[in-house]
């Protein structure tokens, strides 16, 4: 899709002195901008942590236009996003991890709040100050659902000083219209500040109907946020976030692919359905800098809501139709404790100590009712009259509690060596229900329980050989608890927890007084009892999670970036993954050992050039 863009930044000082000579603009900076990431939950500089991860920044996001964490994450090797016309279904992998959106393989933390089910995390970009891709198992700081990694996504903190805002409304083809505007600033100076940003994106189907005539995919939404940020005294700080979004997208573009291939874009259906989806996100976090330990707490509520409405026959005969409708809310509290960045703890002349420690908990509960439509005879030819399947009417809760720890101890400065552990608990609830309406045949009902217990193991060193050049190793142990299927085939209702071992090592560095920054990384990952999504054979357009033996990923990633002159900046980034199944690996019911994991391409690649020349009147040329 083509799209310009309209963009204005109104600054409230600048109205006052509007008649007055415009200042001298800024001296060009000649080294690549600074970036701070919170990848092991402290903020630090990417180039000496051993991990590997990639920050979009704002400028970044701004300048490319980017609205979506999927977009976003071109910028990161080893990345894919596989997604459909509806915005809920954007499932993220890396170096071939992932899984269904109900039991994430990776896990997106926006503001701090980890979103227990993907359907959730694909959202609106507003207000947002960066995102993170942490690649690679994290489940010893983040626990559950993180053994592929964290995308971390954080909103942009009003200013305690003055006001600013901003407007952009790009527009493209397919009446692609997208208007986005926020304005934040000072209540109280220095001690109050508040944020709002509201926006409205829409654009046309790229599929056409050739029954009706109307286009099958288009989509639309209206979004929101707002932050408050008090300081009642130097070293406290109290942040409350809310976030909202109302997305109404159309069916999804599926037919049969030979057709496709005949008539690209169009398809025949007796009607068009629809993918509605509401999100309400509320966060409080609350934090102490001391002089030896700081002290935080995050405090999570999320509410969400999805209704669709989809031709499952793909044709144009009034034959099945269906109704899925799904509810889901969670809770969730972090309580953490860290050595002061500026105080890290004396254990001798040589080696020094920072720490950090924490307890989260949460509970989580998911509602689904998913009812296919049979017109008559469709069947069976002794069926005269319409039947409802509800496969399923299922209810799912799940709480539990994770306490995690880690350490680094630096010696003589230049050698940091990383342990951490976490341990988890998770106890789930189902109650599954599959019946037909009228009763023609007896129903299936399961009520289960089960529970999971793990602890993931982190070690991690680093040594600066100089001061910009760090080379790294990490082993890590990956944990995924199991659950259940909201609904699957018969004696599948339940998978097992997943595991894998992690094996990185890598080099980061920079050079030319910082006008250069490069870092390379290569990676062993061995999983068992690999949970993958596989398709109902008895209900089409279903899938289930069931447990493969086991699978193995091998690859290496480059990243460079490089500031040759104030005004250009060049960027890149490649990415090898070859992850296949291992021998003895089924899959519902097939021996799919060697073959490749499904969603993990063999590269990834990325590479941009940007320009920029100051003008008069504050213009900038991109």
């Amino acid at each position: 899709m083509a799209a310009c863009s309209l963009i204005a930044a109104l600054f409230a000082p600048a109205l006052a002195a509007a008649q007055q000579p415009a200042p001298s603009p800024p001296p060009l900076r000649t080294t690549l901008p600074p970036i701070t990431v919170t990848a092991q939950k402290e903020p630090d500089d990417p180039q000496k942590l051993p991990v590997s991860v990639t920050a979009v920044s704002n400028d970044t996001l701004e300048n490319a236009g980017i609205r979506s964490i999927s977009e976003a994450s071109g910028y990161a090797p080893n990345t894919f996003f596989n997604e459909f016309t509806a915005r809920k279904l954007s499932n993220p992998r890396f170096r071939g991890i992932g899984a269904s959106p109900t039991n994430p393989g990776i896990t997106s933390y926006i503001d701090g709040v980890p979103q227990l089910n993907a359907n959730s995390s694909s959202i609106e970009l507003i207000d947002i100050d960066q995102i993170e891709f942490v690649r690679g198992p994290q489940s010893a700081l983040f626990g559950r659902n993180a053994l592929g990694g964290v995308i971390n996504v954080t909103s942009a903190r009003p200013s305690l000083t003055r006001w600013t805002g901003s407007l952009v409304g790009p527009f493209g083809n397919f009446s692609a219209r997208d208007v986005r505007g926020s304005v934040s600033g000072p209540l109280i100076a220095n001690t109050l500040a508040v944020g709002f940003g509201v926006g409205y994106s829409a654009r046309d189907g790229f599929t056409r109907n050739d029954v009706t005539g109307h286009d099958l995919d288009a989509r639309s939404a209206a979004f929101g946020r707002g932050q408050i940020i008090w300081k009642p005294a130097d070293r406290w700080e109290v942040r409350g976030l809310f976030a909202a979004e109302r997305a109404r997208d159309g069916d999804y573009a599926l037919a049969d692919l030979s057709a496709l291939r005949a008539k690209p874009f169009h398809v025949s259906r007796d009607f068009e359905g629809f993918t509605h989806r509401d999100i309400v996100s509320p966060t409080l976090q609350v934090r102490h800098t001391g002089t030896k330990i700081d002290v935080s707490t995050t405090t999570g509520y999320l509410t969400w809501k999805t209704d669709d409405l989809t031709d499952l026959d793909y044709t144009a005969l009034p034959l099945v139709t269906r109704s899925n409708k799904e509810d889901a809310s969670q809770f969730t509290e972090e309580f953490r404790v860290a050595s002061s960045k500026t105080a890290a703890v004396p254990l001798s002349d040589r080696v020094t100590l920072k720490w950090q420690a924490g307890v989260f908990v949460f509970t989580q509960s998911y509602t689904q009712d998913a009812v296919n439509n049979f017109s008559p005879f469709v069947l069976s030819q002794s069926l005269s009259f319409p039947i409802s399947q509800h496969s399923p009417d299922a209810a799912l809760d799940d709480h539990g509690v994770g306490v995690y720890g880690q350490g680094t101890f630096t010696v003589a400065k230049n050698l940091d060596l990383v342990v951490g552990a976490r341990g988890d608990r998770e106890d789930k609830k189902a109650a599954l229900n599959t019946f037909f309406s009228p009763a023609i045949a007896p129903p299936a009902v399961v009520a289960a329980t089960r529970d999971f217990s793990d602890v993931s193991p982190q070690f991690a060193v680093a040594y600066r050989v100089v001061p910009n050049a760090t080379v790294y190793g990490t082993v890590a142990r990956g944990f995924k608890a199991g659950g259940f299927n909201a609904a699957s085939p018969p004696g599948s209702e339940a998978y097992s927890e997943e595991h894998n071992w992690n094996y990185e090592g890598g080099v980061k560095t920079s050079a030319f007084a910082d006008r250069l920054a490069f870092s390379a990384a290569a990676f062993r990952i061995n999983w068992r009892d690999l949970q993958v999504n596989v398709p109902n054979p008895f209900v089409p357009a279903q899938f289930f999670i069931a447990n493969a033996a086991g699978a193995v990923s091998n690859g290496v990633e480059l990243e460079v970036n490089a500031r040759p002159d104030p005004r250009l900046d060049l960027f890149g980034g490649v990415g090898f993954t070859n992850a296949h199944f291992s021998s003895g690996s089924r899959s519902n019911g097939v021996d799919v050992s060697g073959k490749r994991l499904a969603n993990a391409p063999s590269y990834t690649a990325d590479f941009g050039v940007q320009y920029s020349r100051p003008l008069a009147g504050g213009l900038t040329l991109m």
